[in-house]
C-alpha cells in the first residue's frame, strides 16, 4: 500500500463559540531511495514575485465579501502555493486565479465560478513516477470523526507511457473545474439520497463541525513509496438572494423616502401574533402590556443590510408603557442556530445540547416611529432595525450540518420592571416571548439597495456574547486544535 505525505495550508479561524444566555451591552521521504522526488516545505506566492508564464487555457474563475461582477473583473488575483526542495527551489507549484483580496489570501470562489489555473513542475533529473493528478474536494468534519467527502472531482495531469516512464524536466499543465450547484448526498434516518445545494466554507474556532474545500495535487510514487501532495484550502460561497420587497418599500429605498408601516403597506410586512407581557412594576403593582411585532417581508435578508421592524405596545397603564417603550428595554435578538446530526435538515428535528448550538448575532435597536404612536395615551409605536453583519455566515441546509437564523424576543429589561416568565423556554432555560425564523442570504436582490432609517447620530447598541469574548470553552479549544493540526498523512 502506498503511503501519503501531505502538506496542508490552513486558514486562521475566527473565534465563534456556542452562545449562552443572551448578555448585552447596548507539512520527506526517508533516505535510501535512488529515485527520490525532492523533499519540500509549503510556501505562499509573494506580491513581488515575477509573473509566471501564461497558461495554455485562460482561467475564468470568481472573495465572499465581493460583489458579483464580470469574471474578467474579479478573477484578477493569482494565488500560488508551492513545494520546495531543501535548497529552496520550487519544484511543484499551483497557480489559481480567484476573488482573493491578496495573493497570500485564501483562494476564494462564488457559486458559478470556474476554478482554473495551472500546475508547474520542475525536476532537475528524471524520477520514477506513477502519475500526477489534481482534484478539488469538499468535505464535512465533525469533532472526533473522519472527514465525510461530499464533493470530489479529479483530473489526471500526467501518466507514464512506453517512452516516458519517468518524470523530469519542466512541465506546465492547465486545469479547469466547474463545480456543481448541487450534490446528491445521504440524508436523514432512514438514510435516503437527496439533492442539496453546495454549502459554504465554514471554519470557526470551537465549532463542532467544519466544511472545507481543497485543491489537492498528488505526485504518485507507486508501491511502498511516499506520495507527495500539495494541498490548499479554498473558500466557497453559494449565491443566494431574497425576493424583491413590496413595491412601496422598493420605492422608499429608491427615492429615500420613509418606509410605509404595516397599516399602509400590508404586503410589505408580516405582523406576528401579539404577545402578552405581564410583570410587576416597582414591586407594587401587576401590569400587562400587549406587544405586537411586525417584520419586513420577505423574511430573507442579505448580509450587510438592515431588517426593518415595527413594534407596537398597548396597555391601560401608561406608566408601564413609558417604561417598556424605552428602546433599551426591548431584547429582540437575531440568533444563529447550528444543528448537527441525522436530524439537522429536519426543521422539527430533536434538539439537544450536544447537537444544537446557539449564538447571538445582533440585537435590535428602536426609536420613536414616524407613525406617531406616542401621541396615543394607550399605545406606543417604535420603529427599529436589526443589523445583518457583512461577516455573518449565510443560512444553509445540508445533511448533518445546518445553519438557521431566527428573531427571538426575550423578556424586557427595564428599571423597576420584572417580567413574569410564562414564555417558551429555549435550551431548556432561557425564556422566549416569541421566535420567528428568518433566512440570511449572501447578496441583495437585483436593483435593491436597502439603507438604515435610524436617526442621524443614533448610537446602535452592541451585543456581547460572554462565551465568545472569553474565548475559553475547554472542549471547544480542544476541538479546534484537533481539527487544525489533524489531517497530515504519514
Amino acid at each position: 500500500m502506498s503511503q501519503t505525505q501531505t502538506v496542508t495550508e490552513t486558514q486562521n479561524a475566527s473565534l465563534s463559540l456556542p452562545a449562552g444566555p443572551p448578555a448585552f451591552t447596548g507539512p520527506s521521504p526517508g533516505p535510501g531511495h535512488d529515485l527520490e522526488l525532492p523533499s519540500y516545505t509549503l510556501v505562499h506566492g509573494q506580491q513581488g514575485d515575477p509573473p509566471p508564464p501564461p497558461p495554455s487555457a485562460s482561467p475564468t474563475a470568481r472573495l465572499p465579501s465581493a460583489s458579483p461582477t464580470a469574471p474578467s473583473q474579479v478573477l484578477r488575483t493569482e494565488c500560488s502555493r508551492a513545494l520546495e526542495t531543501a535548497k529552496g527551489k520550487r519544484w511543484l507549484q499551483l497557480f489559481v486565479k480567484s476573488r482573493a483580496s491578496t495573493p497570500a489570501s485564501l483562494p476564494a470562489f462564488f457559486e458559478g465560478d470556474v476554478i482554473a489555473g495551472r500546475v508547474e513542475l520542475d525536476l532537475d533529473k528524471a524520477e520514477g513516477c506513477k502519475g500526477v493528478t489534481i482534484r478539488i474536494q469538499g468535505g464535512t468534519t465533525f469533532v472526533g470523526q473522519e472527514e465525510e467527502i461530499f464533493l470530489k472531482q479529479e483530473k489526471t495531469l500526467w501518466t507514464p507511457s512506453g517512452k516516458e516512464s519517468k518524470l523530469g524536466g519542466k512541465h506546465l499543465w492547465p486545469f479547469e473545474f466547474t463545480l456543481p450547484v448541487e450534490v446528491n448526498v445521504k440524508d436523514g434516518e432512514p438514510v435516503k439520497m437527496s439533492d442539496f445545494r453546495l454549502p459554504p466554507s465554514f471554519t470557526e474556532r470551537a465549532s463542532p463541525a467544519y466544511i472545507d474545500y481543497k485543491i489537492i495535487i498528488t505526485v504518485k510514487r507507486g508501491f511502498l513509496r511516499v506520495n507527495q501532495t500539495l494541498v490548499t484550502n479554498v473558500a466557497y460561497q453559494p449565491m443566494t438572494s431574497p425576493e424583491a420587497p413590496s413595491p412601496m418599500r422598493r420605492m422608499a429605498y429608491s427615492d429615500g423616502s420613509l418606509l410605509i408601516g404595516p397599516g399602509g403597506d400590508p404586503k410589505g410586512w408580516k405582523v406576528l401574533t401579539p404577545v402578552q407581557v405581564k410583570g410587576t412594576l416597582f414591586n407594587a403593582k401587576e401590569v400587562e402590556v400587549t406587544c405586537t411585532l411586525a417584520i419586513a417581508t420577505p423574511l430573507c435578508y442579505a448580509v450587510g443590510s438592515p431588517i426593518p421592524l415595527v413594534m407596537t405596545l398597548t396597555s391601560d397603564d401608561t406608566h408601564a408603557l413609558d417604561i417598556l417603550a424605552e428602546p433599551s428595554a426591548i431584547q429582540l435578538l437575531l440568533r444563529r442556530s447550528m444543528a448537527t446530526g441525522l436530524e439537522a435538515t429536519d426543521d422539527n428535528g430533536t434538539r439537544r445540547s450536544d447537537n444544537h448550538f446557539y449564538e447571538n448575532s445582533s440585537i435590535a435597536y428602536f426609536w420613536q416611529s414616524w407613525e406617531g404612536g406616542s401621541s396615543t395615551p394607550n399605545k406606543r409605536v417604535l420603529q427599529g432595525e436589526v443589523e445583518v453583519a457583512k461577516t455573518l455566515k449565510p443560512s444553509f441546509k445540508f445533511p448533518n450540518f445546518t445553519i438557521r437564523y431566527s428573531l427571538d424576543l426575550f423578556p424586557f429589561k427595564a428599571a423597576g420592571f420584572v417580567q413574569a416568565v410564562s414564555a417558551t423556554l429555549v435550551e431548556g432555560k432561557y425564556p422566549l416571548s416569541l421566535s420567528e425564523p428568518v433566512t440570511i442570504a449572501t447578496k441583495q436582490a437585483p436593483g435593491i439597495t436597502p439603507h438604515s432609517y435610524a436617526p442621524p447620530g443614533y448610537e446602535k447598541p452592541q451585543i456581547v456574547d460572554y462565551n465568545k469574548s472569553l474565548g475559553l470553552l475547554e472542549n471547544g479549544n480542544q476541538r479546534f486544535l484537533g481539527h487544525a493540526h489533524g489531517g497530515h498523512g504519514h
